[in-house]
């Protein structure tokens, strides 16, 4: 369904389970940039109802999955340490196209969110499998069905909003081509993207 092209080693699951805070620190700050990156886009294109309303609703749920990785965090008697930065969604966004019309920059917008919730999902399919820990087992498989939902809402208003420009399904296909390359680079760290 997501089309990603290099899919994760299983094995970063053993990264992970060695540094459970750092794995839920990193993904409670993920979680905060995805609500930004939707207000963001609502901030540049308030004149188009049915993407504000959508993302809108996106946001308020990124910011609540959040609120559900900060309980974790708590939980385990952790704190929630400072922003990380996300390397791999720096290398996607050179790939975004800048300086043109909006509606471009809107597509490539789009499709860069959608790129980013394909990724997750596909990591949290991973935990949701293969951590030992059965609670988080649980916790990434719910979380996984939200980023399969969020892919497709941004995929489908790239489609909707891009059909009269160009063609959607080919831009996708290189982003997912650029993915694949970029993400050959990670797999190796405690983090989501990482």
């Amino acid at each position: 369904m997501l089309g990603l092209k290099l899919e994760t080693d299983p094995n970063w699951v053993n990264i992970v389970e060695k540094n459970i805070s750092e794995i839920l620190t990193d993904h409670a700050w993920c979680e905060q940039k995805a609500a930004t990156n939707s207000i963001s886009i609502v901030i540049a294109y308030p004149y188009l109802t049915d993407l504000v309303d959508e993302l809108l609703a996106l946001s308020k749920e990124e910011l609540s999955h959040f609120e559900m990785v900060h309980q974790k965090i708590k939980e385990r008697g952790y704190t929630l340490g400072f922003e990380r930065k996300d390397e791999y969604v720096n290398e996607l966004y050179k790939f975004m196209r800048k300086g043109h019309k909006k509606e471009i920059v809107l597509i490539d917008r789009l499709l860069f969110s959608a790129m980013i919730e394909a990724r997750s999902c596909e990591r949290f399919k991973i935990l949701s499998h293969h951590i030992n820990d059965e609670d988080l087992r649980k916790f990434y498989h719910e979380l996984m069905i939200s980023e399969a939902n969020h892919y497709t809402t941004f995929l489908a208003f790239a489609r909707k909003y891009g059909k009269d420009i160009e063609d959607i399904d080919a831009r996708w296909q290189q982003w997912l081509d650029y993915e694949a390359e970029v993400v050959k680079s990670y797999g190796k760290h405690e983090t989501i993207h990482g």
